[in-house]
């Protein structure tokens, strides 16, 4: 039986893919504005990029911004992450720094899942993953290309080594340069669903070729999609109204 996830009130499996909205928010005002743009909005929970929130650094800014994000989400389940620079984002690449944002954040019992990069070095990522379980915080494991897509058979490897490293979820995303190479992401997801996924696993093509990939998660399997209120924090993200809207009218033509 495939391992089923809970986050905060949220259960994350296949078939279902829930809408996490990223907060990007430069400061404690930008991150207010972030959350007064969830009202009216769809969403199923959010991701805190705190990569882009510029005094972190700073003693007690992570936990009172954790704090503000909680006491505005209630129960829905937040997302911890801190990208680094090499995937992508806008975080230092030190080790001890990013090792030190994600155990902060853990340790503040607020966070329901923290984002950690499988490539920070295996024994490092599977010794942080330990320590986070420890604080009874669920560890997704991810894995970004901006440049290219992987063979399928490639891709379908980093998801289940992910797997074996121990991601409670393991989410990849890639960069298609051909319509082949969505569909191509999509082959490997399915292969993941029908095959090889024994818990959560969240797959896109990023960019506007492969926003098919953003709503399809009924068919290959894809936990979770992400979808904006405010600033994107990602090629090719989603408004959350339409991804809601184009959610719903798949999920109909299954009944």
């Amino acid at each position: 039986m495939k391992k089923k996830v809970v986050a905060g009130n949220v259960t994350l499996e296949e078939g279902a893919p829930k809408i996490c909205v990223p907060l990007t928010g430069r400061d404690a005002l930008g991150l207010a504005d972030d959350l007064e743009k969830l009202d009216g909005v769809p969403w199923d929970m959010v991701e805190w990029r705190a990569d882009y929130y510029e005094g972190l650094d700073e003693p007690g800014s992570l936990e009172q911004a954790l704090q503000m994000i909680r006491q505005k989400i209630g129960g829905r389940p937040l997302l911890f992450t801190y990208r680094t620079a090499e995937e992508g984002g806008k975080g230092l690449d030190d080790w001890e720094h990013y090792r030190a944002c994600n155990e902060r954040a853990a340790g503040t019992g607020l966070a329901d899942l923290i984002d950690l990069e499988m490539n920070r070095g295996e024994e490092r990522v599977r010794s942080l993953a330990a320590c986070l379980h420890d604080k009874n915080t669920a560890v997704l494991l991810s894995f970004h290309d901006f440049h290219k897509t992987p063979s399928r058979e490639e891709m379908v490897e980093r998801m289940r080594k992910m797997q074996e490293m121990g991601g409670d979820v393991v989410k990849l995303a890639v960069m298609p340069e051909t319509g082949e190479d969505v569909l191509c992401l999509m082959a490997a997801s399915l292969d993941m669903r029908e095959r090889y996924a024994d818990r959560p696993f969240v797959t896109m093509s990023m960019g506007p070729m492969g926003a098919v990939t953003r709503i399809s998660g009924g068919l290959t399997g894809s936990a979770i999609t992400f979808g904006t209120a405010g600033e994107a924090s990602a090629p090719g993200q989603l408004p959350a109204r339409k991804l809601a809207l184009c959610l719903q009218i798949l999920s109909e033509c299954d009944e």
